[in-house]
């Protein structure tokens, strides 16, 4: 069994670097607004999360965007017990699959998952100004290929919106060039990286993160915390 999970292989490219067209095309993102329309389901399961939230008692909030199946984000509710974490994935498979590997504690209360396009939910917190404490981008789709560069966060027109999310804004990655590519565009919109370094938790946070280190490999991560 254990053979058969540390199986992950390691992310293949012809880019070994920072992609050279990543500069202009965050610029473009820049100056050109994003105006594809939010879709209604996305903006009712975020609706029902933020009333949650403050039906909690409006605890600082945490996004965890990108949660999949969720254990990213019962971790995050139970190191950071004093806050309320919003875990947003899309897919309703992967929120609704069974939670076996939790284990018979309880889950914790501070936490609700909202099935929802990143995308759309990103855009709605920063034009509401909802006060986000601290954000994590946990092992993103790396889209490794050249061409995929506007696949990836950082080369996407949502990423000056991301970037304005979080006090605290964390993103993990097994590809080293995903990160690097990460802090440059956070610099590029005008939020830069304190910590851009080689990770190993203490404790896996996801899935693909238990995994990734299973499988030996690298793993990195930048963070931004604004008034650092």
């Amino acid at each position: 069994m254990e053979a058969m999970f540390a199986n992950s292989r390691t992310i293949v490219s012809a880019q070994s670097d920072v992609h050279e067209h990543l500069a202009a095309r965050v610029a473009r993102h820049l100056a050109e607004p994003f105006r594809k329309p939010v879709g209604e389901a996305s903006r009712r399961a975020l609706s029902i999360a933020l009333d949650n939230w403050q039906q909690a008692g409006g605890a600082p909030l945490i996004l965890d965007a990108g949660c999949g199946v969720g254990e990213s984000t019962l971790r995050l509710a139970t190191a950071f017990a004093d806050h309320y974490v919003i875990g947003v994935d899309q897919s309703e498979k992967r929120l609704a699959a069974g939670k076996d590997w939790w284990g018979e504690a309880a889950m914790p209360a501070n936490f609700c998952w909202a099935r929802a396009d990143l995308v759309d939910v990103w855009r709605m917190l920063q034009a509401d100004a909802v006060p986000v404490a601290r954000h994590y981008v946990l092992y993103p789709n790396p889209w490794p290929k050249i061409g995929h560069l506007g696949r990836r966060w950082q080369g996407h027109a949502v990423f000056p919106a991301l970037a304005a999310c979080g006090d605290y804004l964390e993103c993990r990655s097994n590809w080293q060039v995903y990160i690097d590519e990460f802090a440059q565009a956070l610099a590029l919109v005008g939020r830069p990286a304190q910590l851009v370094e080689p990770w190993q938790p203490a404790q896996a946070m996801t899935p693909f993160e238990r995994k990734y280190a299973a499988s030996g490999h690298g793993l990195w991560r930048c963070v931004s915390e604004r008034g650092a």
